[in-house]
């Protein structure tokens, strides 16, 4: 029974995510319910309460669409369109790799109105509670700061690379060392100086490879 709620829960994370991609704005209890096949309300209603508890999602009952993933990816929504965005290279999800180039191919993103986006495809599994996994696209904005919580696009250069060591986590400041955190509990999170450390950009939203 613990597993087969474990497993309904994961499917609501990705169709919060995928009907908030979608729509470009939260799902409701409801929609939510259609969208795994007719579950009712309250079969929803019980499963957000514990993804709450849980610390996976935010959760305001007395909004329609007070429902969100936690953390920095559920707030910026790309509205529907369609912008070619390059993808730039590979970034380790998991372990740091060193950075890898490319620029043979570009993903369509909808509604994008800035131009200084890129793509990254995903190796690894380390943010797979976000609901990143291998083989994804992310695109990412261009900038050199992050707030705690955000996910994002970190160049290691304390490495044994003169490139640096690319990688993708959550970003976290601590008092006089920064804490890099993967989001998969079989993985240990990176920590390092501010000075080994080069923010490259913001994850803004995941194209999923199915």
């Amino acid at each position: 029974m613990r597993k087969t709620g474990e497993q309904m829960r994961a499917r609501i994370l990705e169709a919060i995510e995928d009907l908030s991609m979608r729509n470009s704005r939260p799902p409701t209890n409801r929609e939510l319910g259609q969208h795994l096949g007719g579950k009712s309300t309250g079969h929803i209603d019980y499963h957000l309460r514990i993804l709450k508890e849980q610390g996976k999602i935010h959760h305001d009952p007395k909004k329609s669409r007070g429902i969100g993933i936690a953390g920095a990816l559920e707030r910026e929504y790309v509205p529907r369109s369609g912008q070619q965005v390059m993808v730039v290279g590979t970034i380790a999800a998991g372990y740091p790799i060193e950075a890898v180039l490319e620029r043979d191919q570009y993903v369509t993103v909808p509604g994008v109105t800035e131009d200084n986006l890129f793509a990254l495809r995903v190796r690894g599994k380390s943010m797979i509670e976000d609901l990143i996994d291998d083989g994804d696209i992310v695109v990412c904005r261009r900038q050199n700061t992050a707030q705690n919580g955000d996910t994002v696009v970190a160049l290691l250069t304390g490495g044994p690379t003169e490139s640096g060591e690319a990688t993708l986590k959550r970003f976290y400041k601590e008092t006089h060392r920064v804490r890099l955190e993967p989001r998969n509990p079989t993985m240990d999170p990176i920590f390092c100086s501010p000075e080994e450390l080069l923010i490259q950009g913001k994850v803004v939203t995941v194209i999923r490879q199915l």
